[in-house]
């Protein structure tokens, strides 16, 4: 099978492939830029850092490259329960690819190649291979397309025409956009966007605050040690009515204000002309200036993602405190390119009524690192999954964020370009970023996505986790060994021994504490409860016994919808044919081709009455004999 692009989407679809056994082919226009961090280098966050976690537990590489390139730590949200803590680091803009690089040229089945694809071979409404702009044609059984921003993208800065780019300095991928839209797809454009840079030599750190990270040596990565690199801090600085005032000045001088980009840019990442125009009555709006990488003085301006000309960039950023004498290294800019509605696509992310065909990153209308990594590690399983004839292989909600990014996306498609969070996932006190290899492991090894060191490291893992909650079980603590930890929790103290697992359920009383107290093997070996890899076992004992009845509840709701999903509808389902069915109900499954009645349920304007009827319209078809296919349960 052969991938298209090396971003974050494409690198995950090659390993994974590779990884079950594929011959794989990963082409794209500059070697030396694969998996490139074209916006901030940083992994992670709320809701992303979980799907990097996720990523790393299905055997992909973005978890290693993480530990290899990170130079700074820090758990967000850990103020609020384990369900939504988020990881997250700033990387080393070369160290990062330069790692993910290193991973690929370990799996001996996958093959890189330079060159610009211009086009698909077709063959009986299949995909047969691809064409390049030098004139090769390479055949395989299946093909992701993971094309990123390049898709006819044009590059802005200021009011003036764009100028055709993928991103800084590459130039875009517009015959393959015309092909792919020669396909008869429906097409779109979004746009996105990012700050400028400035040298930090001319910072005035005096007036800006330190943000530094986390002390715990925490890792992303849980089948696999990399040597993390020396850490760095980043800083706080906040822009306030005088850059306001330089921004509506100059907001028809602007790309997006002043009509030159037509796309739609992410609501959740806004440029610094929607904060002032969006937010008028903010005071001032948070700056966090981050490291580029250890060998650079650079830092990025979080927060201020702009398409303004040139001379704007540079007074606005000498309005905000400590950036006064601030020298520009990298203009910011706006970048404005095609995607192709995700609706289009089945959970396997292939693209319907083009088999063999699979499309994973902002292709499909998404951002983010993290979201585009998920969705090329499923696509690439499934091409290569598809290419040697097994099963097509699904996350669900229930399982991963990434089976809610490609449930999301493929029933409820997108308006705007998508974003995880974790008020997006039902499941969440199931999906911890704790408990990523936990759950996802056993999947990948059974699906053939680790390799055996990987599926040695997650023996290992699960055996410890068996080893601590045997302990907590088992172990009886006397009264005068656990008194100062109770009467610090506030806490009453036993007459008598008292199992460990009965402490931890009190509040306030940690895993690690009482392990520490007695004597357990797992405290001695240093484990914390933010330690990632094979150590954040204790987090996911502690979860799982504080918060037993609600983890219950969450399974008991998940298998509930299961036996929902169970019931099955196929995809040439006469919709129009459901009168029962209000006219938006039918419009939109018709679209959307759902494939189970769980599926239904989560489309926009399907009622719960409409997927009554559902039920009622497809058993009736069956005991006509019209859709021999359909086999609901009973």
């Amino acid at each position: 099978m052969i991938v298209v692009g090396g971003g974050h989407a494409g690198t995950e679809a090659a390993a994974a492939a590779a990884r079950l056994g594929a011959r794989t082919l990963l082409v794209t226009p500059d070697l030396e830029r694969i998996g490139q961090m074209s916006c901030n280098p940083a992994i992670g966050g709320v809701a992303k850092g979980v799907v990097a976690r996720e990523v790393d537990a299905l055997g992909g590489v973005m978890g290693r490259a993480t530990d290899a390139a990170r130079i700074q730590f820090r758990m967000l949200n850990r103020s609020k329960g384990p369900a939504v803590w988020g990881p997250r680091a700033q990387c080393d803009r070369g160290l990062y690819p330069r790692a993910v690089r290193r991973v690929l040229d370990e799996l001996p089945r996958l093959e890189l190649f330079q060159e610009m694809v211009t086009d698909l071979m077709l063959e009986d409404g299949r995909v047969r291979g691809v064409r390049t702009r030098g004139g090769l044609a390479f055949e395989a059984a299946a093909v992701v397309v993971t094309a990123g921003t390049f898709l006819r993208g044009r590059l802005h800065v200021g009011g003036e025409a764009g100028v055709g780019a993928g991103r800084a300095g590459e130039a875009p991928s517009v015959e393959l956009a015309e092909a792919l839209a020669g396909l008869g797809l429906e097409v779109g454009r979004f746009k996105t966007g990012t700050p400028p840079r400035v040298d930090g030599r001319t910072v005035d750190f005096g007036r800006l605050e330190r943000q530094d990270g986390d002390p715990e040596a925490y890792r992303f990565a849980a089948y696999a040690h990399e040597a993390i690199p020396e850490q760095r801090p980043c800083w706080i600085t906040w822009a306030g009515e005088p850059l306001k005032r330089v921004v509506l000045d100059n907001l028809e001088r602007s790309a997006l204000y002043g009509g030159e980009i037509s796309g739609r840019g992410p609501r959740y990442c806004p440029s610094i002309e929607d904060k002032v125009v969006r937010f008028p009555d903010t005071p001032r709006h948070q700056v966090f200036l981050e490291p580029e990488g250890l060998e650079t003085s650079e830092l990025y301006v979080n927060g201020l993602s702009t398409s303004l000309p040139a001379e704007v960039q540079v007074a606005f950023l000498r309005t905000i405190p400590g950036l006064e004498e601030a020298r520009v290294t990298k203009l910011g800019y706006a970048i404005e390119y095609d995607y192709f509605p995700p609706h289009q696509l089945r959970h396997t992310l292939e693209v319907r009524g083009l088999r063999g065909l699979f499309f994973a990153g902002q292709i499909n209308g998404t951002t983010g690192y993290e979201e585009a990594a998920g969705q090329g590690l499923v696509a690439g399983a499934n091409a290569a999954l598809q290419a040697q004839a097994r099963e097509p292989w699904v996350l669900e909600r229930d399982q991963a964020y990434i089976g809610v990014l490609i449930d999301d996306l493929v029933t409820r498609g997108v308006d705007e370009p998508y974003r995880l969070f974790t008020s997006r996932a039902e499941y969440r006190l199931l999906l911890r970023q704790d408990n990523a290899p936990a759950r996802l492991g056993p999947l990948a090894r059974e699906v053939g996505l680790l390799t055996p060191r990987q599926e040695e490291r997650l023996e290992a893992r699960l055996a410890e986790e068996d080893r601590v909650r045997a302990w907590f079980v088992e172990t009886a603590l006397k009264p005068e060994t656990v008194r100062p930890l109770c009467e610090r929790a506030g806490s009453s103290v036993p007459r008598e021994p008292v199992r460990a697992v009965e402490l931890l359920r009190r509040p306030g009383i940690a895993a690690g504490e009482l392990g520490e107290a007695g004597g357990a093997p797992f405290a001695r070996a240093g484990a914390g409860p933010h330690s990632g890899g094979a150590h954040d076992v204790l987090t996911t004992v502690e979860v799982e016994v504080k918060y037993e009845g609600y983890v219950a509840r969450e399974h008991e709701r998940a298998r509930t919808v299961r036996h929902q999903a169970a019931f099955r509808l196929e995809e040439d389902l006469p919709y129009e044919r459901f009168r029962t069915l209000s006219y938006e109900a039918r419009e939109k499954l018709a679209r959307v081709r759902p494939s189970s009645l769980a599926q239904a349920g989560r489309i926009p304007g399907v009622s719960p009455a409409d997927l009554q009827n559902l039920m009622l319209e497809v058993r009736r078809l069956k005991k006509e004999g019209a859709a021999p296919r359909v086999s609901p349960p009973g």
